[in-house]
């Protein structure tokens, strides 16, 4: 049996949601990072900004160990849900960079602490927001992978780009007219099954 570091687990499945995260921004223009791709405004790059967000929160406050990163999408007075987007004064290179310096201040969290150690969430209500560091970081890995998914869908509905990372696309094989044809094969069912929904 192979030995587990619980650490270097926890922080290779982080590392590789933060990577899908920012491949899915690679060759798109200002515009379609930022984007509204959804009714409720999910764009890429705001997934990024929300991540680091989470990121700097989670494992940097809550344990004590603010970043020191101005953050005011957070202050008092500022619009709802400003974490979610980015406007045109806020570059792409900002934000990745903002994205990186969250990712190495998290990794210095969790090497400077066990995983046992209680820490204290600032938002969540007083009596309730004690949580560990290993609570914190399945926490933030299960939101970075839900985005990076997020990511995947909106950046395969603007140009076909698919995958876990350039060269991994986690598929079955297949060129366009095998997927086009398995596209029809699913309407198909779906179909089939509404009209038997309908007649029961």
């Amino acid at each position: 049996m192979i030995a587990s570091d619980p650490k270097a687990d926890l922080r290779c499945y982080l590392q590789s949601a933060r990577d899908a995260l920012l491949w899915k921004l690679e060759g798109l223009s200002e515009y379609d990072v930022r984007r509204p791709a959804t009714p409720t405004g999910t764009n890429l790059l705001g997934l990024v900004k929300h991540a680091a967000t989470v990121e700097l929160g989670y494992l940097g406050d809550t344990f004590g160990r603010p970043s020191g990163e101005p953050l005011p999408w957070l202050d008092d007075g500022a619009e709802a849900n400003a974490d979610m987007w980015v406007t045109a004064d806020e570059s792409r290179e900002y934000i990745v960079t903002l994205y990186r310096r969250a990712w190495a201040h998290a990794d210095a969290t969790l090497d400077a602490l066990a995983l046992h150690t209680v820490g204290r969430v600032p938002w969540w209500p007083d009596g309730r927001d004690e949580l560990t560091l290993h609570h914190a970081v399945t926490r933030v890995i299960a939101d970075t992978h839900r985005h990076a998914g997020h990511a995947d869908i909106v950046r395969e509905l603007m140009d076909g780009a698919v995958g876990m990372s350039r060269g991994n696309t986690a598929l079955a094989p297949g060129d366009p007219a095998w997927w086009e044809d398995q596209r029809r094969r699913l309407e198909q069912a779906a179909v089939e099954a509404g009209r038997r929904e309908e007649a029961s």
